[in-house]
């Protein structure tokens, strides 16, 4: 994103926080499952971006907060400053280069904060051999083993969707072209270090121009961009400013529609692709960006973003300007998108001063110092307040909870997988206004009493550390999905002071551990699947001893319908514009001929909804639709298919439905 434009290229919602509840008499009760577990903290977790109109970017002093904040990646030169950035000689035409900005002072303070670097290439008005020869720069003539390399930003926002903010003089500005050059870049800037790793510009599910068909393309952004690229790209970026603070709930699908968009569209090996998050922000200045409800939320987002697997979030911006002034909780919101002051006014109201740190640099903070790099996310689930756990090497559990209300909120803790110490846990705490993390020992390890709009985190000890453990299995991967089974495969554990005695295969329901079965092989044939459905499995090792290994990375996968039946159906995504779609159902029976029909499906979120529908009588009642035949319509030969379509309206990642019965009965999905 670009400082000037920011307001023009965001259209933010007028939103309120939501309703505060008073703290109830009965405690919140937050389940943390040890055995579910999520992703594994990368060394790149937590990340800003720096800008190149920023004239503090290199200071020692932004860099020294920087550190203080956990900050391990630092992204350059500064969205869409990026599409029109040379950095051989330090411009950005038609946009404003403040001095001691350039890539090496960039780099100073990359190494002074401990951060990780990620360069964004200039594809809007650059060339390969310009990103080329900045690699060779980077890391031949300097040395400084930058590995993380873009190709872009926001592209799609070069007018072919109709929206115009990013440069681009490609006189094809489709995505077609946008794939071929990311293609060029790849081998231009690999031919120069083979080490490096390149990602490239999607779409964000359920975020414009998500899901949208340009004119003249084979299919979205995305699918298009994946299709051509696939074989070159090391990762896959994503931009997301949700604009409320209650969308934390929406990432799990989130990321895994991307997922299964790169393995849909990207071709053999595509299971390497990572995905970056390069740019988040809550996105709200009407809710509050510098206070603590947008910490809160920002909070809440960076845990479930890293659980899933995003391997950075990098916070839009180190320093960004004062916007909307407002009262946010009791304090004055400045509506500035930075993590530190800069010391702007509007009309009579400035900013503190310069590098004053808002609230959301407490809430890096505080996810810097509850998810460490190499510590495993594991499930957790709440009644109240949001919940993160995470497991650490030297067998302690970390846990992460969220009180977004203004009052305070009791809790229980129950563990699964996990026994805790007696004695009270270390606390840490930041608290609505506060200046700094509080750490001390409060409470215990199953009870807690959170301060209103709070962030805590416990540091739990177990009550033993057992010795020689297996290590974890591998990643497993999935084979042979039908509609009530899959095969699950995995790489063996290493064996710890004891062999390896089993395997025990897991599904994660919420927060609770369901056993499927377990083998001495590294194969299970998991059964008793119900068609249509997601499923998240992870894999533990037992020794001969009892012990118990840490869990697999988890795998998911959707269950196929059945390969026959009496009916089958298939659904088309004709047209989207990404907060609706409208859905042609294409009906067949195979069986016995009908006099009258009823089709059903279930939406599979809370946040879709049937708009209209035509050919049919439709209804919905709760998440349920039914399609019932016209009444000049109703008979339905055996071989004969009927189409009928709907307007579904979504506000959130946009899951399609995938299981349809017909009369009752369960069709084959096309």
């Amino acid at each position: 994103m670009r400082k000037a434009v920011l307001a023009a290229i965001l259209t933010l919602t007028s939103l309120t926080l939501p309703a505060t509840a008073q703290a109830s008499a009965a405690p919140a009760e937050v389940v943390v499952n040890a055995r579910a577990a999520l992703a594994t903290v990368s060394d790149t977790a937590i990340g800003t971006n720096h800008a190149i109109w920023d004239s503090q970017l290199g200071s020692d002093q932004t860099a020294d907060l920087l550190k203080a904040a956990g900050v391990k990646l630092l992204r350059y030169p500064g969205g869409s400053y990026s599409d029109i950035y040379h950095w051989a000689d330090h411009t950005a035409p038609g946009g404003y280069v403040a001095p001691d900005t350039d890539f090496d002072t960039f780099m100073r303070g990359v190494r002074r904060t401990g951060a990780q670097p990620m360069v964004t290439a200039n594809y809007g008005t650059g060339t390969p051999e310009e990103a080329a020869a900045w690699v060779r720069h980077a890391n031949v003539t300097k040395g400084y083993g930058v590995k993380l390399w873009e190709i872009g930003n926001e592209n799609y926002g070069n007018g072919h969707y109709g929206a115009a903010w990013e440069a681009d003089n490609h006189a094809d500005k489709s995505p077609a072209e946008y794939a071929r050059h990311v293609v060029a870049y790849a081998d231009a800037m690999k031919a120069v270090d083979p080490t490096i790793k390149i990602g490239a510009v999607l779409t964000t599910p359920a975020n414009w121009p998500d899901g949208i068909v340009g004119a003249g393309d084979a299919g979205t952004w995305n699918q298009v961009v994946l299709s051509t690229a696939g074989a070159k790209i090391d990762f896959v970026i994503l931009h997301w400013y949700p604009g409320a603070l209650d969308k934390a709930g929406q990432i799990p699908d989130l990321v895994q529609l991307t997922r299964e968009q790169i393995a849909r569209h990207a071709g053999p090996g595509s299971e390497r692709i990572g995905i970056a998050m390069t740019e988040f922000n809550t996105g709200s200045s009407s809710a509050g960006t510098t206070t603590q409800p947008g910490a809160l939320a920002a909070a809440d987002a960076y845990a479930s973003l890293l659980a899933n697997g995003v391997f950075t979030v990098d916070w839009w911006n180190v320093h960004n300007g004062i916007g909307p002034v407002t009262e946010v909780a009791g304090h004055t919101d400045y509506g500035d998108f930075g993590l530190l002051s800069s010391a702007g006014c509007s009309g009579d109201v400035c900013e503190p001063a310069f590098n004053t740190p808002f609230a959301p640099y407490y809430a890096l903070q505080m996810v810097g110092r509850f998810a460490r790099a190499g510590d495993q996310f594991v499930r957790a689930s709440s009644t109240g307040p949001a919940a993160h756990a995470v497991r650490r090497k030297d067998g302690s559990v970390a846990v992460m909870l969220v009180n977004a209300s203004s009052e305070p909120a009791s809790v229980t803790i129950d563990y699964s997988g996990f026994e805790p110490a007696s004695g009270a846990p270390t606390v840490l705490s930041h608290t609505n206004g506060a200046t700094s993390i509080t750490e001390g020992t409060a409470g215990s390890a199953t009870a807690q009493t959170l301060p209103p709009l709070s962030l805590t985190t416990l540091v739990v000890r177990p009550a033993a550390v057992p010795s020689g453990l297996p290590g974890a299995p591998g990643q497993p991967v999935v084979s042979a999905v039908t509609d009530g089974a899959a095969t699950l495969t995995w790489p063996a554990a290493a064996p710890g002071a004891r062999p390896i005695a089993k395997y025990e295969v897991y599904r994660q329901n919420g927060a609770i551990s369901e056993q499927y079965g377990e083998t001495t092989g590294a194969s299970l044939r998991v059964t008793n699947l119900r068609p249509g459905t997601r499923y998240t499995f992870n894999v533990l090792a037992r020794d001969t001893g009892g012990g118990q290994s840490w869990g697999s990375a988890p795998v998911t996968f959707t269950t196929a319908t059945p390969e026959s039946g009496s009916c089958t159906v298939k659904l088309t995504n004709q047209t989207d514009w990404g907060s609706g779609y409208v859905g042609a159902l294409e009906i067949t029976n195979t069986g016995a001929a009908m006099n009258g029909w009823t089709l059903v499906f279930s939406w599979p979120r809370a946040w879709q909804s049937l708009g209209s529908g035509w050919s049919a009588v439709w209804t919905q009642t709760g998440s349920e639709v039914k399609a019932v035949n016209e009444p000049s319509a109703g008979s339905l030969a055996t071989g004969a298919t009927v189409t009928v379509g709907y307007v579904g309206n979504y506000s959130g990642p946009n899951v399609l439905p995938s299981v349809f019965t017909l009369n009752g009965r369960v069709c084959t999905t096309r």
